[in-house]
């Protein structure tokens, strides 16, 4: 059983920058590569970045690439979001998850541990 809480976002203007961070409980953080996903008001669920289990592989959003940074520290099991150069369409509900394997690929579906959202509002 692994536990996700979110923490960071809030309100932040357009060009600004803000750092999530997730949270996570148990001793195998490092079993788990780490994605971060966004739900905007009625639009589905949709993938952000995802890191692998050691760090060292990272996938991107074609949206976010060049502006946002994940990056993991297992040592704290906390993985992290920079965003920077944020814009209003990035206004949404963020989630951290945990997918128990290496995939960077897979779906909303493939995780297995969902954190509780936290709200990024980009204002213009």
């Amino acid at each position: 059983q692994v536990q996700l809480v979110e923490s960071g976002g809030g309100l932040v203007q357009a060009g600004g920058s803000s750092r999530l961070s997730c949270a996570a409980s148990g001793r195998t953080f490092s079993s788990y590569a780490m994605g971060w996903f966004r739900q905007a008001p009625g639009k589905e669920r949709e993938f952000v970045a995802a890191i692998s289990r050691s760090g060292g592989t990272t996938n991107y959003a074609g949206s976010v690439k060049g502006r946002f940074t994940i990056s993991r520290d297992n040592a704290k099991n906390t993985v992290y979001l920079q965003m920077n150069s944020l814009k209003p369409e990035d206004t949404a509900v963020y989630y951290c998850a945990a997918e128990y394997g290496n995939n960077l690929y897979g779906p909303p579906s493939e995780y297995d541990y969902w954190g509780q959202g936290t709200q990024v509002t980009v204002s213009s």
